[in-house]
């Protein structure tokens, strides 16, 4: 993708606040999700990518020259591997430390106490996962960690094994049966052609028969509008999802229009939707003794068989 994620627009909420509007999702919330799913070592084999070709190009560095080059001016050879446990926000990762023969030894910066290298390492891969690889967003992350000289090659490497990752995981066929499926949205500032526009982040996660939830789709769209929607609920359907029985979501037209057509599953109003479009009808806002009160009646108007909407398939 061309656009690059920069931020979150914090808009005001009123009586025509979309879905994506009146949500409080991150990037942090999404990688959340996918990382309780069972396709979490995606995410953590994404991270060991980067942080492997990270190692290369700082022992590049250390030593003069790549691995296997002959070059003047060598300082020292390497000498295989020691192995070392990382701990980060997306697990366990074994590294792969590479060992000089001779003269001054190496040690990931990365990992050094007090550095928030590990932060900014995930982040990279987090966009990547929500918004596409950014060759920028790479070059950014090399300079954060003092590695100079990194050859466009490794850089171009790094971003070609993000994006396997990537598809891996966003294009995966849906074997399961996904009884109850959750649509999400949230508008994020991005970057597109060297302008910051805002744009839509919809994420769709669901519980499979076996109990477990997943991520099972997520997309950037110009607008949250009911053809941007069809178009995204129809590649869930492509990539095998099926067995629905009940989806959950905010009370956007454009989205129950595009779920009628597609999914032709009944639909349920999701309460935390509701509950904070019932605090934005509030004038002025409830105090928070009397949320409470307003969360239960929310809970009693949701007891009702959901409704299937009736609009034609296409």
């Amino acid at each position: 993708m061309a656009s690059k994620l920069v931020g979150f627009a914090r808009r005001p909420m009123n009586r025509s606040t979309t879905m994506a509007e009146n949500r409080m999702m991150t990037p942090a919330d999404v990688v959340a999700k996918v990382m309780a799913g069972d396709h979490g070592d995606l995410l953590r084999d994404a991270v060991a990518m980067v942080v492997r070709e990270l190692m290369e190009a700082e022992v590049a560095q250390l030593t003069g020259a790549g691995r296997g080059e002959r070059v003047e001016g060598r300082v020292t050879n390497l000498n295989g591997y020691r192995q070392r446990a990382w701990e980060t926000r997306v697990g366990e990762i074994e590294l792969a430390i590479p060992r000089t023969r001779s003269g001054p030894s190496y040690f990931p910066s990365f990992i050094e106490p007090r550095r928030r290298c590990e932060q900014a390492i995930v982040a990279v891969v987090m966009e990547a996962y929500i918004n596409g690889v950014s060759t920028r967003k790479v070059d950014r992350l090399v300079e954060q960690l003092g590695i100079e000289g990194m050859d466009k090659d490794r850089v171009s490497r790094m971003c070609r094994g993000l994006d396997e990752h990537v598809e891996q995981f966003r294009g995966r066929e849906l074997q399961a049966a996904y009884p109850y499926l959750w649509l999400d949205a949230k508008h994020v500032k991005v970057r597109d052609r060297g302008r910051v526009v805002s744009k839509a982040l919809v994420v769709a996660y669901a519980v499979a028969e076996a109990g477990h939830r997943e991520v099972t789709g997520l997309d950037i769209g110009e607008i949250e509008s009911e053809a941007f929607w069809t178009e995204f609920l129809r590649g869930l359907r492509a990539r095998g999802l099926h067995g629905l029985r009940l989806v959950v979501s905010d009370h956007h037209e454009g989205l129950k229009s595009a779920i009628a057509r597609v999914l032709d599953a009944p639909w349920q109003r999701c309460t935390v939707h509701f509950v904070r479009n019932m605090y934005g009808h509030c004038r002025p806002a409830p105090p928070r003794p009397a949320r409470p009160g307003l969360r239960r009646a929310a809970r009693g108007l949701q007891r009702h068989r959901p409704r299937r909407s009736q609009a034609p398939r296409r």
